[in-house]
C-alpha cells in the first residue's frame, strides 16, 4: 500500500516497495501510452479483430467482432470495463508489452514491467517479477498521468474521465471513502487472491489523494477480498485528512 496527500506530502505506506502483480491496473497505463504516442485523430482509427482474439473477460469487445471498434472505444472498454481484448489491442497498437514498459521508463518508473498480453499477464506465480509493479511505483505513474503533465491537457482529461466512470471499483476504494468524494480508479483482480485498486481521490475543498492498494493471498484458487481494499482506503482517509 502507498498513499500520498498531494497537498501536504504526507504518506501512508505498508509493503510499498514489494512487488505485486499488475493484473488489470496496467490497462489505464496502456490507454495513456496510446494517448501519449498519437495525435487525437488516432482515436478514430477502427481496429478489427477475430473471435479467436477475444479472451474470456471481454464484455464489450465480444459484442463488436463484426464491426470492430475505434481506439477511443477500446480505451473506454479497457479502462471502464476492464475488457481484456480491448487492452490487448491497445498494447498491440503501441508495439507490444516491451513498448509499454519503455513508456513507463519514460515516466521515470524504473520498477514496473509488462511482459505479456492477457490472459498470460495474470498467470504469474508468486515471487515471479514478470508483469509486476510496486504500490509506490504505480502510484507515481497514476499521479503523473492524472495530476501531472505527462499527458497534454485534453488527453489527461480523457484519461481522468474514463477512470472516474470506471464500473468495476464500487466495492474497493470507492467503498472506503466518504460518500460524495470523487474517485478516479482502475482495479485489478487475479489468482492467488489478488485484488488491487489504484486511484486518485478528491476530498471536498482539499488537494487530492493518490492511493495504490494491492493485495494477494496464498493459494492459486484463493478468492480475493474486496473488503480489504475498502478497509485500507478508509484507514488512509483517516490518516491523511
Amino acid at each position: 500500500m502507498y498513499a500520498l496527500a498531494t497537498g501536504t506530502g504526507a504518506t501512508v505506506t505498508y509493503r510499498a516497495d514489494e512487488r505485486f502483480a499488475f493484473c488489470s491496473t496496467f490497462k489505464a497505463l496502456a490507454a495513456a501510452a496510446v494517448l501519449h504516442q498519437n495525435p487525437l485523430s488516432h482515436l478514430n482509427k477502427r481496429v478489427t479483430y477475430t473471435s479467436a482474439e477475444v479472451n474470456s473477460i471481454s464484455p464489450i469487445t465480444e459484442d463488436h467482432i463484426a464491426t470492430g471498434m475505434t481506439i477511443r472505444q477500446l480505451c473506454d472498454a479497457a479502462v471502464r470495463y476492464s475488457d481484456g481484448t480491448a487492452s490487448n489491442l491497445l498494447v498491440r497498437d503501441i508495439g507490444g508489452p516491451a513498448q509499454l514498459t519503455a513508456y513507463l521508463r519514460g515516466l521515470g518508473d524504473t520498477v514496473s514491467r509488462i511482459d505479456n498480453y492477457e490472459p498470460e499477464l495474470n498467470r504469474n506465480p508468486p515471487r515471479n517479477p514478470r508483469d509486476t509493479t510496486t504500490p509506490r511505483a504505480i502510484a507515481a505513474d497514476y499521479h503523473k498521468l492524472v495530476l501531472g503533465d505527462a499527458l497534454t491537457t485534453g488527453k489527461r482529461a480523457m484519461l481522468k474521465d474514463w477512470l472516474e466512470r470506471n464500473t468495476t471499483g464500487d466495492k474497493r476504494i470507492r467503498a472506503g471513502v466518504p460518500q460524495g468524494w470523487t474517485v478516479a480508479d482502475k482495479t485489478g483482480t487475479g489468482n492467488y487472491g489478488r485484488a488491487n485498486d489504484i486511484a486518485i481521490v478528491w476530498p471536498p475543498n482539499t488537494a487530492p489523494l493518490v492511493m495504490a492498494i494491492m493485495s494477494d493471498r496464498s493459494g492459486y484458487s484463493t478468492p480475493h477480498k474486496e473488503s480489504l481494499i475498502a478497509e485500507a482506503a478508509a484507514r488512509i482517509v483517516s490518516a491523511l485528512t
